[in-house]
């Protein structure tokens, strides 16, 4: 009897990803899509599921694979072609079918991968569907399902124009101040939507926006850098051409463009959680004029800026503190019908949209606030700033428990807040004028042995202090 292969390296978590030709095959793509409709489409009810890829040369194979292992259990494919992720969210949210995204978002070059969704752009994670597509997946490796009694059709349609008009209506922008602005596509998917939905190449109207592009051509090779803004070394070209260029902003998205980073006129950086705040209070405001008894909820993730939740809870919503990963925030997203989440990886979540993450949208919220007033974006965002924050800092440790044990040991006092909600959040952040206000959180990747952390002070000199003192009792084993 053949054993079944072991996919845990391959589907993990909240998606699949590996290397193209040797754990990610025409075979296994297959298999997953039999797996897909078996698991999930087929039981929810689902006869038709919409599958989209990005720009890297194993997308469309990859993509016949995934459609002919559907279409074998008997589900019909429609194929939207080359789209971001959000653009494969907005089929599944329009459509009201499930969709298969090819991509691998901003891993090298020589990676390919798949993000699941049910109807309506609900998250397939591990919790909820994705550890029983693993299963059924490696089952089918070593014996293909059955046939279904009528196979599968297959059928094509164009949608970033319907995207992009979708957008548009969530957040105009016909009426803003000319603006500048440098987008970074990486070579990546923004290459291709920025121009339709900021641009006229989908048939829009023209906007007051005058985009000056960055490696908009596509190539799945990365020739200029990697698509991960979360990098530093990754916005350097942004940062210098906003300047060069005396840019309002720039704009740099990762490679399946479902995440952007902000770049001010000076070239400065802007963090994820000032977005989070500014973003967040334009949803509150827009939910409380349509509805002065509403109350509106935002979902933050617990190593987001404290300034998050007192600016949010000072508007009037309440802020909800989330485990980090997308599955947990869209879990509460819709749990809780909340207006927007944001993360500090630049992940931004919208009910209007699914309660789905778009870059792209987050981006118009930002550019729909700087060109309604006269000031430079520097000065509008830093009062989305007021703390400094270090970072996200790794540790490679010995023992993962012991590591966070001393940290446990060492910081853990009667004077402090601290809970285990995800890793250890350690707070001491009394009222303005009455000591010292910092935090931090040390918490476990889910795959190395390490330590990852994130601290947040009240000045930059106690930042630093609190940061290098933790970064010691974590680092001394």
């Amino acid at each position: 009897m053949t054993t079944a292969p072991d996919l845990s390296q391959l589907i993990k978590s909240y998606d699949v990803r590996g290397i193209v030709g040797e754990t990610l095959t025409a075979e296994v793509a297959t298999a997953i899509g039999s797996a897909f409709a078996d698991a999930i489409v087929l039981p929810d009810g689902e006869t038709t599921v919409a599958i989209g890829h990005d720009m890297r040369d194993s997308g469309p194979w990859l993509a016949d694979a995934v459609a002919a292992g559907l279409a074998l259990r008997g589900v019909d494919v429609v194929r939207i072609g080359l789209c971001s992720t959000d653009g494969l969210y907005h089929a599944s949210g329009a459509l009201d079918i499930p969709g298969v995204m090819i991509t691998a978002s901003h891993n090298p070059a020589a990676y390919n991968g798949m993000k699941l969704c049910r109807s309506r752009a609900r998250a397939v994670g591990e919790n909820s569907g994705l550890a029983d597509v693993r299963a059924l997946a490696s089952q089918y490796l070593v014996d293909a399902p059955a046939a279904a009694g009528t196979p599968g059709s297959e059928t094509t349609r164009e949608m970033v124009g319907e995207y992009g008009a979708f957008l548009r209506g969530l957040v105009p922008l016909e009426g803003v101040r000319p603006l500048k602005v440098v987008v970074d596509a990486a070579n990546a998917m923004a290459g291709y939507t920025v121009p339709a939905v900021l641009g006229t190449a989908a048939g829009l109207p023209e906007l007051p926006l005058e985009i000056i592009p960055l490696y908009f051509e596509l190539d799945g090779t990365f020739p200029n850098h990697e698509a991960n803004p979360l990098e530093t070394e990754n916005l350097r070209d942004l940062q210098a051409a906003v300047k060069e260029h005396g840019a309002d902003i720039g704009l740099a998205f990762d490679g399946d463009a479902d995440r952007c980073f902000v770049v001010d006129e000076r070239g400065e950086v802007v963090t994820p959680s000032a977005i989070t705040c500014l973003v967040g209070l334009r949803e509150t405001a827009r939910e409380l004029a349509e509805d002065p008894s509403a109350e509106p909820t935002v979902i933050h993730n617990l190593i987001s800026s404290r300034a998050v939740r007192e600016q949010l809870a000072e508007a009037g919503a309440t802020p909800v503190r989330s485990r980090v990963g997308h599955s947990f925030i869209k879990a509460e997203m819709a749990r809780l019908n909340a207006v927007f989440g944001g993360e500090h990886s630049a992940h931004f979540y919208f009910r209007d949209f699914f309660y789905a993450d778009s870059g792209m949208l987050a981006a118009m919220h930002v550019l729909a606030a700087l060109g309604s007033q006269d000031g430079p974006l520097s000065a509008m965002i830093a009062q989305h700033e007021p703390y400094t924050a270090s970072g996200e800092i790794n540790s490679t440790v010995d023992s993962v428990p012991d590591a966070l044990a001393r940290v446990k040991a060492a910081f853990v006092t009667a004077d402090v807040y601290s809970d285990e909600f995800d890793g250890l959040t350690v707070e001491h952040w009394p009222a303005p004028g009455e000591g010292e206000r910092w935090w931090f959180n040390v918490r476990p990747s889910n795959t190395e042995p390490l330590l990852r952390l994130n601290s947040e002070a009240d000045g930059q000199e106690l930042m630093e202090r609190m940061r290098d003192q933790v970064l010691a009792v974590i680092r001394e084993g």
